[in-house]
């Protein structure tokens, strides 16, 4: 099973929704989880090291000569059963190795959260978000975001829409505007960004996102 979470503007927290939803899945499989890091900020809101190279984008640029094995020698465990796939320096590129990567997460016996970023037309990160088993939007209801999900290169198969006082728009118009359910309403909550903050966050999921996230997974 392939999770991937993406959107369509900086700052919706699909980071964050990532790593939370492989720390949710993890303790339900025997094998654990396995977040793929194609947007680069994966290790540090785990409280981890940023690894070095090589990383998926080696793997994408290497093409076809690349060993069968190359994509297990690049898992990092980073505890709790949670095995990662650094993203790696340079740009994520190669679209068409892009298909293959997707097969082979989509393919990997223990579940699969791909933190995809912001997707932009054309990149390599629109086949994995597009090939996933689940495709998930993470977005705020924010009439700026709701405009770039209407034409997004991705149609995807739920939302995480990430909920916060005040705003004019809601559940029902973010489903009508992106043409998919929300599967998951996310608060925003100072709780987890100090989580982020203090590198606590594997270790400390605050149970409102924990609860939260259980329905998207």
């Amino acid at each position: 099973m392939l999770i991937s979470c993406w959107s369509v503007k900086g700052g919706a927290g699909t980071t964050v929704v990532s790593v939370a939803l492989a720390l949710v899945l993890a303790p339900t499989h025997p094998d654990g989880v396995l977040i793929a890091d194609f947007a680069g900020d994966v290790p540090a809101a785990l409280g981890a090291p940023d690894p070095r190279d090589p990383g998926l984008t080696g793997w994408l640029a290497a093409g076809a000569s690349v060993p069968a094995d190359a994509l297990a020698r690049l898992e990092l465990d980073v505890g709790g059963g949670v095995g990662l796939l650094p993203r790696g320096t340079g740009a994520v590129t190669a679209p068409d190795r892009a298909d293959v990567l997707a097969g082979l997460l989509a393919a990997e016996p223990r579940p699969v959260v791909a933190d995809c970023g912001v997707l932009v037309d054309g990149a390599a990160t629109v086949s994995l978000a597009a090939g996933a088993t689940h495709s998930l939007l993470v977005t705020r209801a924010c009439y700026l975001a709701l405009r770039r999900a209407a034409t997004a290169p991705v149609r995807p198969s739920g939302v995480v829409l990430v909920t916060e006082p005040g705003r004019a728009l809601g559940r029902s118009d973010v489903e009508h505007v992106v043409g998919a359910p929300v599967r998951a309403e996310v608060a925003v909550d100072p709780a987890v960004a100090r989580a982020v903050d203090a590198g606590v966050l594997a270790n400390r999921l605050p149970r409102g996102l924990e609860r939260a996230l259980r329905k998207a997974a």
